[in-house]
């Protein structure tokens, strides 16, 4: 008998192609993408941007700083209008609080900036609302309390270091020296450290006083209101600073 080797081929095809098999498959590997990777080789190099219109460096665009010490308000009470006004102290078009409280008070509080959810006053959001807290379990009259931020709005995710470069640091110790407390309280001594210049990571456990151009004043810088509001076991710690700071622990 003749086998028909054209009728067998053709069924088996279609048997394999029945089966999904639609394609000749090898064991050797193909480079697929050598054709186009030679025809990226042979394309011709975008041309270089002449230097000239390439935008400027970043230290050369100029600094807005907030000027020298002697064109400060040179009085506590006139330091909230400027604190307003003065255009290098916060970003345009965000929303500014003032401090809150009359000079040498007992105890100065200090934040980094106003909460994004204080409302017309500093500290009047949530984080404030832990603040009075903590100062009626401390026995201290809010009323008799200096309020104060080392920024005059809520800055998203600030530069520490770029601000204190342009002066807002020595700002906030020219602010210090006007409302002269007794005691100051820094809650969030991370962002305030580093506006100042000093270590972040060293803050919390060496900075004890500010030196004034009378007298030291004692310091104690602790975690941010937000961190102890999110992690309640921080209160714990801050109460036993506290205790210790005010001379009270037993």
């Amino acid at each position: 008998m003749t086998t028909d080797w054209s009728t067998s081929l053709t069924a088996a095809m279609a048997w394999w192609r029945d089966a999904g098999l639609d394609g000749t498959f090898v064991d050797e590997p193909q480079d697929w993408l050598a054709e186009a990777r030679r025809a990226k080789e042979q394309a011709p190099a975008p041309a270089m941007k002449p230097l000239r219109d390439l935008p400027p460096a970043a230290d050369s665009v100029p600094t807005v700083t907030v000027g020298t010490k002697e064109n400060w308000p040179q009085a506590l009470a006139d330091f909230s209008p400027w604190w307003l006004a003065e255009g290098a102290l916060a970003p345009a078009g965000l929303r500014r609080l003032p401090p809150i409280g009359a000079a040498q008070a007992e105890l100065m509080v200090l934040v980094p900036m106003p909460a994004a959810d204080d409302g017309d006053a500093l500290l009047s959001g949530r984080a404030g609302r832990l603040l009075d807290a903590m100062l009626s379990a401390m026995a201290i009259d809010k009323a008799q309390t200096y309020l104060a931020s080392a920024l005059p709005a809520h800055v998203p995710m600030p530069d520490w270091q770029a601000l204190g470069a342009v002066g807002i640091g020595d700002v906030l110790l020219h602010h210090i020296a006007l409302a002269a407390p007794k005691r100051l309280l820094i809650l969030g001594a991370s962002g305030v450290s580093a506006l100042l210049g000093h270590d972040p990571t060293n803050l919390a456990h060496g900075l004890r006083a500010i030196n004034q151009e009378t007298a030291g004043m004692a310091v104690m810088p602790a975690w941010d209101l937000d961190a102890m509001l999110a992690r309640p076991a921080l209160k714990a710690g801050f109460w036993s600073r506290w205790l210790d700071w005010t001379g009270t622990l037993e």
